[in-house]
């Protein structure tokens, strides 16, 4: 009886290997932009370019083997939720010590930075091993909370949650977007190793700019649709909750036709990515609903719920999704009528008025709302600006009363008309 367990887990595992090895090979390229980028843009970026095929296989080898141990599976439900919470605390520890170092190293007063901050250090060593001992357990925690969140909400395939949820923490590369001057549009889109200066980052943009005459951004992104999907490291509950489901989702899309053709067109892009955040917003409220109710966030519904009538807003409160919005529009009328400079002079003076609101936005170009208005999630639309796309996405998800429903329907769109016809069903 005993040998036959052995053969039964050592089956179920082998199992486990062949469906991670054919996802990874099926969604791992997902959030990489097909072949036939601008050989002219790839000059510039091909010695930082990110590896994604190294990333993969370095993930997938450590999911295995956390697979084969399955320690957090010793814990009770409780134990695992707290541990979570110790990796999260943890987080917050490191990113607090690694600021007093760099602190210490920007002090001018400080003559030995080297010596004085050593101890400081050892210490931030000693915590960086900590939170690597952690990482993989709330990782694993983190999935099975995911997976059994989508089961219950009945997106899984005979009881099982698919594909499963599989994400590690990582340092995110950064993506470079590039978009022509005279229209907003995501022409190229680069993934560049992560830890790119800021004076890096903005001499390859001019660059971009004056040499191919192309508008361009290095953007921060918190995760990416690869299988295993990656995360940037948070010590936000909420927040991490939240990027997991939306990668889990793009995994979900990506096995259909929308996600199948998320590079085929602008719109489709949105649709994804205004899905993603919707289901992505849905799915980490649930997580928190069941297993962190103490650390859900002052709304006490999902977004796509209706509540009672928010409290009138403050007139004289600043208001970024609406004043982002505005300056997407008057951008894009100048633009219509060919005043590529008078744009450019009025997107320059709108960042200055964003800094003096409190939001540093590094550069505000053609690049940023490429890239930001295909996040079109916020009923207010911010960088999207009046593009009809989001607006009916958010339609279509009031029009089910089931997550599921609506991710299955909307899963097999592959045009915006397609998208209306939902409206009308």
């Amino acid at each position: 009886m005993e040998i036959n367990c052995a053969i039964d887990a050592v089956w179920r595992f082998l199992r486990l290997v062949i469906l991670v090895m054919v996802l990874t090979f099926t969604l791992g390229g997902a959030a990489v932009p097909p072949a036939g980028l601008s050989s002219q843009v790839r000059a510039f970026t091909r010695p930082i370019e990110f590896d994604f095929g190294t990333w993969t296989l370095e993930a997938v080898l450590a999911k295995l083997a956390g697979w084969g141990l399955s320690l957090e599976r010793f814990l009770t439900p409780q134990a695992q939720s707290q541990l979570v919470l110790d990796y999260l605390a943890q987080v917050e520890r490191v990113n607090s010590l690694t600021a007093e170092v760099n602190a210490i190293y920007t002090n001018p007063d400080i003559p030995s930075p080297d010596l004085f901050s050593q101890p400081l250090r050892q210490t931030l060593h000693s915590e960086l091993d900590r939170l690597s001992s952690l990482a993989p357990l709330a990782e694993a925690v983190l999935q099975n909370q995911l997976m059994d969140i989508l089961q219950e909400n009945s997106l899984g395939v005979l009881g099982q949650a698919f594909p499963p949820s599989l994400y590690q923490f990582s340092d995110i590369p950064q993506s470079l977007v590039v978009s022509p001057r005279a229209t907003i549009r995501r022409e190229v889109e680069v993934s560049l190793s992560p830890g790119l200066s800021v004076d890096f980052k903005d001499q390859l943009e001019s660059a971009l700019f004056s040499e191919l005459d192309l508008a361009a951004l290095v953007v921060p992104i918190g995760g990416i649709g690869t299988y295993p999907t990656m995360v940037m490291q948070s010590a936000n509950l909420v927040w991490l909750t939240e990027v997991i489901a939306h990668e889990w989702v793009h995994n979900f899309l990506t096995l259909r036709p929308l996600g199948i053709n998320y590079f085929t067109s602008e719109e489709l892009r949105t649709i994804n990515e205004t899905t993603a955040t919707l289901a992505g917003q849905e799915l980490g409220w649930l997580i928190l609903e069941k297993y962190y109710p103490e650390h859900l966030p002052p709304e006490t519904l999902p977004p796509h719920i209706d509540a009672a009538p928010p409290a009138p807003p403050d007139p004289n409160a600043f208001n970024f999704q609406a004043e982002m919005r505005l300056t997407r529009v008057e951008t894009d009328r100048l633009l219509a009528e060919s005043d590529i400079e008078g744009a450019e002079a009025y997107m320059e003076a709108r960042r200055q008025f964003f800094w003096d609101n409190g939001y540093a936005i590094r550069k505000l170009n053609q690049a940023y709302f490429a890239f930001y208005g295909s996040y079109d999630a916020d009923p207010e639309g911010g960088a999207a600006g009046e593009d009809p796309v989001g607006p009916a996405v958010r339609a279509v998800r009031a029009q089910y009363d089931e997550l599921a429903d609506f991710l299955k329907d909307i899963s097999w769109v592959t045009s915006f008309d397609a998208l209306l016809k939902l409206l009308q069903t």
